[in-house]
């Protein structure tokens, strides 16, 4: 279910603008902000139907992006990449004096700036 909402998140982030103001909105509402459709509703001065249908709506063009891009899903490859490169480097930093240990450092801090 987390992963669910991660992923949900992910795809407002990442292809939230080609979504309508309204779809926009209550995607948002519902997925960051845990909204109810009465909640959304009131708040967008629409019907629960009309929120409802935003929802899905802006769901099934988000998901359709990201099958057409795969941006998220090179976005966590990459993310995964880096991360796995974190032990070696401590490692080889352990290892390392002089020089080497300098670039082991900087390699580490790029990793730790691209993650964050």
């Amino acid at each position: 279910m987390e992963e669910e909402r991660l992923m949900q998140s992910m795809l407002l982030d990442f292809y939230g603008e080609l979504l309508t103001d309204k779809q926009r909105e209550c995607y948002d509402l519902h997925v960051n902000e845990d909204l109810s459709l009465s909640e959304i509703a009131e708040q967008a001065g629409i019907s629960r139907q009309g929120v409802w249908d935003n929802i899905r709506r802006a769901e099934a063009s988000l998901r359709d992006m990201e099958e057409k891009t795969g941006l998220i899903r090179r976005f966590r490859q990459i993310r995964h990449g880096l991360e796995s490169l974190r032990a070696p480097l401590k490692e080889l930093e352990a290892l390392s004096g002089g020089r080497a240990l300098d670039l082991t450092r900087e390699m580490q801090e790029t990793v730790d700036k691209l993650l964050n």
